[in-house]
Parts: structure tokens; C-alpha cells; sequence
């Protein structure tokens, strides 16, 4: 029930902007400059370091048409840069430098600025960079993120509870540690292959691209993502294990605890830990902290579920109680620090989003602390009462006469069943705070630190961006099939322009075509029409260059062939800007 309400918040929520995890620092040529000479190339420097994308920069020359670049890479070995190099001759005018690169944390950022060569253009190209993500992608990566960090919450959890705690009856916890060993592999996967689009900012049919898959493969975020996997199978080996019930030896032990670690650090190696400042000591410390929150919330779901199905030993729910202070002293140490690390700044606590959703976080974690209190305090009067019940019952009598030791104080009728139904209550109370404590985490996983939003705030304004995409929608029936055809034209202006096409059917979802033709024509100039010559690109069509001499009103005709003798053809009106 916890786990649908929060997808539902995610659902409804859908996708905000993207965080700007390295902020720009400089230019070269800085924005706005005009050069007597056209340079040789372009330097984008950075408050960390980044990732290049394929298509990491895009320019426009003074008539908004693509300039050939050379391809993206960083300056003299520098990971905190992007290059490009630039034709010999370059005519006289204003540049428009469109940019995308990956922060060093698996964010996306991106942003434009201008130069000019000899003199400023008349007129500059109203340019818009719009968001960084697709809403669609960004909400299912996010998605699949929540359900990672739920899922490794419950099998760590649930494994240390097993191996620590030593429960004398495991078989309630089968099923929700199957289930979770599923979660965590079935999101990783949908990581895995979602990483490209949410990388490029394109929908989720360009999943399939598989030259865009191989170079997630290769890029760091992609390479956390397979030793995931890898580590997932050996974990499959250690939960057969758990339904044994005899106690783990210390080599099995020891090799667990080095498996949660490296199941850790491939959260750490790709989030904010892994930039910044202080590198190494940030991802000792990010492991700890999330181990420690896997160790007490994913402890705390099994401490539940055994205290609901079966008659849990007052001695394990005690040992779980010592557990689960070491862990929130860890929790604690660990998020001083970081909290430290990425705010920057007392103002950073309520200036920016990250301060704010810390302060946010920190409310939740003294709720889960008030409810941890009132569940060691009812562990404490079980474990009493367990105690005094053991005692009375093994004081001996004499025949005939009376105890040995003196009269039997009576226990009080039902004294351990009010404390287990206690006990229950604060720990589902504890369990409700922790998922959102949870959530608030990798929330802040993927906002912009306080630090670095004081970085870019003192980083060059760049121009406005990217001119804004133009995307129409042409529905169309034949026969039984019927759908709409979604076209994107980027940028959406006179010039140079790319085309995606994706075919949706009556319930929504991805289609497939045997074909797909697309032109465009200008009635009020006579030109056209201009085929698209798109192509299938794996799941949608497209193509890279499409040239749009002059601003109008132009008329799309899409072409949708069905089968081998059903095809419609559609027309709709699209503005193109100057």
C-alpha cells in the first residue's frame, strides 16, 4: 500500500526540470564576445567533471543553419571541459553554441550562449534550450530509481536481519525477499536501458537505438548499472541461503557483508558522491549511509512482517533494537557530512531546492526517530516481561508444599500481547515515516546541491538557449488501423532541422509501421514538397537534416503505410519561424 501511494505521488507528480549538477563556469569564446578573427574551436569549462555525448554540441551559424563540427571531447585530458573544433571559415555574424553534456552524478545539463565573428548579426535567433529531460523518460528513469532504492532497502534489510537476528522461523520472509531480489533487478534493467534517451533528453522509443545502448554500455553510469547486475546473480546465491535455519559462519558472513558494499558503491560511483569535493571520503560515506538506511528501514519492513506472521523471540527483536541504533548513529554521522558537503552554506539551507528538501528530510527523520523511541521502549517491556515469565517458570517447588524461593508473583494476564501489539504499531509507523524519508533521499539524489547552485550563480549568463522544437500530432484511420503520427521537427525553424517520428496506436502505446513518408511544402512560395526521406530508426522514424529555406506556414503531409495494401496520407499546418 506504501509502495503504490508513492508511485501515485509519481505519477501525478510527473517529471520537473532537470538539476544542473555542473554548473558552467567559462566560455571560450566567452558569451556574447565579438572576435576579429573565427576561432578554432570552442571550450566549455565546468564546476566538475563531465561526460560528451555523440551530439554534445550543436552551432548555428548568422543564417540558422548547422555548422559541421568536429567531434566532442575534453580539453588536454581535462574531465571538467568539452571541446569541439570548428571549421577554418567561418562568415561574419552571430553564433548560437548549443550545448548538452552529462554532469560527473548521471545528470543530464545543458544550455546555450552566442559568439560573434567580426560584427553582431542584425538579428539573433530567438533561442530556447526548453527542458533537459523528456517528460515521458525522465518520469519512468525516476520511477525505476524509487523502486531501486525501495527494493535494495528490503533485501539488505531483510539479509541482515536473517544473518544478526537470527529469527528462529524465516519462512515469512521468502516471498518478500524474492520479491524484492525481482524489484531490484527488473528497475536496474529498466535503468539500464533507459539511460540513453534520458541522457540525449529523447523519448523512450530511442531506448532502442543500439548505437546509443553500446555507448551507454561504455560510459560510467552504464558500467555501475551491469556490475549491479553481475552483483544481483551473486545475491541470488545468499538468499538461497536464508532459508536455512542454521546460523551463517563468519567467511559467509564476511562475503555478504563485502557484497552489500559493492551493491553500495555502484549508487555511490554514480551519483553525487562521485563529484565534488572530497571524492573519496564522500563515497566511504555515501556507502555507509545507505547501507545503514537499507540495515534499519529494510530491517524494520522484516521486523513487521515476522512480528504479523509468526511468534518472534523477544531476544531477537532486542537484538535488532542495538542494530538499529548503530545504524541511525551512522545515518547520522553520515548525513551531517553530507548535508555539510552539499550545502556550502548556512544560506543554502533555505535558498535553494536542495536546503529545502533537506530541511524537509529532517523533519521526516526526527518523526522515524520519535517512533523508533516508542518501539525500543516496547521492545524493552517485552523483553521484561519474556524474562520474568522464564524466571517464574523455572523456579522449582516442592512436592507438597510451597516454592522454594518464596510465593510466585502472578504475571499479568496478556502483559507481552499488549507489548507485541504495541510494538507492531510503532514499527508500521516507523516503516510509513521511513518509505518517506526514502523518497525525500533520492529526490535529493538527483537535485542540484546547494554548493554547486552557488557556483552557477556566480557561473556567465548564457543566451536563452536552443530554439524551441516543434512537434505536431496528424491523426490518421485506414482500414481497421487507426493512431496519430507524432513528428518533431528541431529546432522548429528556417535552417537545418531534425525529424522524429514516432506512431502511436488507439490505446496509446507504441506501433510499429512498415512505412513512414513524410513532406513539407510552402503553398504561399510554391516550394516543395520536401521529402523528409525518413528512415526506421528502431522504433520510431527519422532523419538528421532537413532544410527549411523560409518562414511561413508550412503543410505537413504524412504518409502511413499499414500493410502491404492499406495506406493514408494526412495533411497539417505547421509554423516555421525565422
Amino acid at each position: 500500500m506504501l509502495l503504490g501511494a508513492v508511485l501515485v505521488l509519481l505519477v501525478l507528480g510527473g517529471a520537473g526540470p532537470a538539476s544542473a549538477h555542473a554548473a558552467l563556469k567559462s566560455t571560450d569564446p566567452e558569451d556574447g564576445s565579438v572576435l576579429k578573427s573565427a576561432p578554432r574551436s570552442i571550450t566549455l569549462t565546468f564546476t566538475e567533471s563531465v561526460g560528451l555525448l555523440d551530439d554534445s554540441f550543436r552551432v548555428l551559424d548568422p543564417d540558422n543553419r548547422r555548422v559541421h563540427i568536429g567531434e566532442a571531447e575534453h580539453a588536454k585530458g581535462r574531465s571538467d571541459t568539452a571541446s569541439v573544433t570548428l571549421p577554418k571559415k567561418l562568415a561574419k555574424g552571430t553564433y548560437v553554441v548549443a550545448w548538452r553534456v552529462v554532469s560527473a552524478d548521471s545528470h543530464p545539463v545543458g544550455g546555450a550562449f552566442t559568439f560573434s565573428v567580426g560584427k553582431a548579426s542584425a538579428t539573433v535567433a530567438s533561442v530556447d534550450t526548453g527542458p533537459v529531460e523528456n517528460p515521458a523518460t525522465a518520469s519512468l528513469y525516476n520511477i525505476a530509481r524509487y523502486l531501486a532504492y525501495l527494493a535494495v532497502a528490503l533485501v539488505v534489510g531483510a539479509a541482515a536481519f536473517v544473518a544478526l537476528c537470527r529469527p528462529a522461523d524465516r519462512g515469512p520472509l521468502r516471498k518478500p525477499l524474492v520479491a524484492g531480489w525481482w524489484v531490484l533487478l527488473g528497475s536496474t534493467l529498466a535503468l539500464l536501458v533507459l539511460r540513453a534517451p534520458y541522457e540525449t533528453g529523447t523519448g523512450p522509443a530511442t531506448a532502442f537505438d543500439s548505437a546509443a545502448f553500446t555507448r551507454t554500455l561504455t560510459g560510467r553510469p552504464g558500467l555501475a548499472l551491469l556490475a549491479r547486475l553481475a552483483l544481483l546473480l551473486i545475491a541470488a546465491v545468499f538468499a538461497v541461503r536464508l532459508s536455512k535455519r542454521d546460523a551463517w559462519p563468519r567467511p559467509l558472513l564476511a562475503a555478504g557483508t563485502a557484497l552489500a558494499v559493492a551493491l553500495a558503491l555502484t549508487w555511490a560511483a554514480s551519483e553525487h558522491a562521485s563529484a565534488g569535493i572530497q571524492v573519496p571520503v564522500a563515497m566511504v560515506s555515501s556507502v555507509l549511509h545507505l547501507l545503514a538506511m537499507a540495515v534499519w528501514l529494510g530491517g524494520l519492513t522484516t521486523l513487521l512482517i515476522l512480528l504479523y506472521r509468526t511468534e518472534l523471540a523477544p531476544a531477537a527483536v532486542a537484538r535488532f533494537s542495538r542494530i538499529a541504533f548503530v545504524s541511525v548513529t551512522v545515518l547520522v554521522g553520515t548525513g551531517v557530512y553530507q548535508s555539510w558537503r552539499g550545502l556550502g552554506s548556512w544560506d543554502a539551507l533555505t535558498g535553494t531546492t536542495y536546503g529545502r528538501l533537506l530541511v524537509a528530510k529532517l523533519a521526516a527523520v526526527v518523526l522515524l526517530l520519535t517512533a523508533a523511541g516508542f518501539s525500543r521502549r516496547w521492545t524493552a517491556r517485552l523483553v521484561t516481561v519474556d524474562a520474568e515469565t522464564v524466571v517464574r517458570e523455572r523456579v522449582p517447588e516442592t512436592v507438597g508444599g510451597p516454592p522454594a524461593s518464596g510465593p510466585k508473583e502472578p504475571v499479568v494476564p496478556g502483559a507481552g500481547s499488549a507489548s507485541r501489539r504495541n510494538l507492531r504499531r510503532s514499527v508500521l509507523a516507523e516503516v510509513a515515516v521511513g518509505v518517506v524519508v526514502l523518497v525525500i533521499t533520492t529526490v535529493l539524489s538527483s537535485t542540484l546541491p546547494g554548493r554547486a547552485a552557488a557556483e552557477a550563480a556566480q557561473a556567465p549568463t548564457t543566451a536563452a538557449g536552443l530554439p524551441a522544437a516543434s512537434v505536431t500530432t496528424i491523426p490518421f484511420e485506414v482500414g481497421r488501423a487507426r493512431g496519430k503520427v507524432q513528428i518533431t521537427l528541431d529546432p522548429g525553424r528556417v535552417g537545418d532541422n531534425t525529424v522524429q517520428a514516432v506512431v502511436f496506436g488507439p490505446d496509446g502505446g507504441i506501433v510499429t509501421v512498415p512505412e513512414l513518408r513524410l513532406s513539407l511544402t510552402l503553398p504561399a512560395q510554391k516550394i516543395g514538397p520536401l521529402d523528409a526521406k525518413l528512415t526506421d530508426q528502431g522504433g520510431y522514424w527519422g532523419t538528421n537534416s532537413v532544410t527549411l529555406p523560409i518562414a511561413g506556414t508550412w503543410t505537413m503531409k504524412a504518409t502511413v503505410r499499414t500493410s502491404e495494401i492499406d495506406q493514408v496520407s494526412v495533411t497539417k499546418s505547421v509554423r516555421i519561424s525565422g
